[in-house]
């Protein structure tokens, strides 16, 4: 019987996390150079553009459909929602065991897919062709979001969710992972900013920064919470432990910055903020509170090392960090649950290492990550060959671009116009 509680709850959580690819563009926007806003932001919005269709052409299909005994994929018996919506609308007055519409699921995981791609632009800011980085998301979308869905989340017959029994509550691999080692791979190939190393890189809009972060803060209670898939316990456990990560990041993030620099800033209270987000997300419903301040407390320092340290070592441009916050928070918070797990809220048979005294889940999940890592590193290189190709061999802008600035070389238009006196 559908339960009216539970469809509001989900409606309202699938609609928050689409909130969240708007509240990413000005989150990155701030961050970006001045001369590159409105490219840094279109590069989030072309996303629900992009990513919106692909999802309702292919990706739905090829993440959920099927009948669940692929490991790798789902299927294509559902390509272009043909009659999908019918059926489940039928079913959701035909059984007395579905308690929301299956239908909003199909715009939920959307919203996933959407925010996802969106995270992937921050690392090639201010220098990719924008045609190139469409063409790249829109394949990306097909060949790597919705099959590593189907893996972790598509039944007893997934590869990393069924068989490998790893844990993954909201995206901590489908979403953070994928999307920041994505990036990583990205800016490797496209190659550093022109003065990268020599000239500081400062976010040009702070208070964008801020307005973007709490965007993301509120969007990502429907996207923790929303997984719980009913308005429940666990949904309500979720939100909480979302909340008090987020806070123990931000916290954390500000004694790192007073301890390395002398000075907290609000960018880095921002970027812990969303580590601490980053980090829960395996696990929101899985551990106690208690277990959700302790990670995000471990994920600042790590993350901060990883975007001060790492970058300068090993010399790749991750511009705004999707990387050094999202790939290396994924990685930390699937290590993690596999820590933490509270036994009796696990999907699987095993708790996590505090509470089984063995390491089974543990195992799981670092499996379930070298599995993630491998996909998207062989996946993303045969794309990075093919859409260059495509594109003539040629991802990146010319310098003379570069040096302009993307806004007015890439589209013919700026943040901000310069006053001539005259009302325009």
């Amino acid at each position: 019987m559908l339960d009216s509680g539970s469809t509001a709850f989900m409606m309202v959580s699938a609609m928050l996390v689409l909130f969240m690819t708007p509240g990413l563009a000005f989150f990155y926007g701030g961050l970006s150079r001045r001369k590159n806003v409105v490219n840094t932001m279109l590069m989030s919005f072309a996303v629900i553009g992009i990513v919106g269709l692909t999802w309702v052409i292919a990706g739905w299909s090829i993440a959920y459909g099927g009948d669940g005994s692929n490991p790798v994929i789902g299927g294509l018996d559902q390509l272009g929602l043909s009659g999908t919506v019918t059926n489940m609308l039928a079913e959701a007055s035909s059984t007395d065991e579905v308690t929301y519409p299956a239908v909003v699921d199909i715009v939920f995981q959307m919203a996933f897919a959407l925010i996802t791609c969106a995270i992937v632009t921050g690392s090639v800011a201010g220098r990719m062709r924008f045609g190139a980085l469409a063409a790249f998301i829109a394949a990306w979308s097909l060949v790597v979001y919705a099959p590593l869905a189907h893996m972790v989340w598509g039944g007893d017959g997934s590869l990393i969710g069924g068989i490998i029994g790893a844990l993954d509550f909201a995206g901590g691999d489908v979403v953070h992972i994928s999307s920041g080692l994505t990036g990583l791979v990205l800016c490797i190939a496209l190659g550093a900013r022109k003065g990268f190393g020599i000239k500081a890189y400062r976010p040009h809009n702070v208070p964008f920064v801020a307005l973007g972060a709490g965007l993301l803060w509120l969007g990502w209670f429907g996207f923790n919470g929303g997984s719980a898939f009913a308005a429940d316990g666990i949904a309500a456990l979720a939100i909480l432990n979302t909340v008090v990560s987020s806070a123990a990041g931000l916290a954390s993030w500000m004694v790192v910055e007073r301890i390395a620099t002398g000075k907290p800033t609000l960018v880095g209270a921002c970027t812990g903020l969303v580590a601490g987000l980053v980090v829960v997300t395996p696990s929101a419903g899985f551990v106690e509170p208690w277990a959700a301040v302790v990670m995000g407390l471990i994920v600042s320092p790590v993350c901060y090392l990883a975007i001060s340290h790492l970058k300068t070592r090993f010399g790749y441009d991750d511009a705004l960090d999707a990387f050094g916050c999202h790939g290396i928070g994924g990685i930390l918070g699937g290590i993690l649950t596999g820590i933490f797990c509270v036994p009796e809220l696990s999907w699987t048979e095993y708790g996590g290492l505090i509470y089984a005294g063995d390491a089974s889940l543990l195992v799981s999940q670092l499996l379930g990550i070298v599995v993630t890592v491998v996909l998207v590193l062989v996946v993303d290189t045969l794309l990075i060959v093919a859409v260059r190709a495509v594109f003539g061999g040629r991802l990146r802008v010319t310098d003379s671009e570069e040096a302009l600035g993307l806004d007015v070389a890439a589209h013919g238009e700026s943040a901000y116009p310069a006053y001539t006196g005259l009302d325009i």
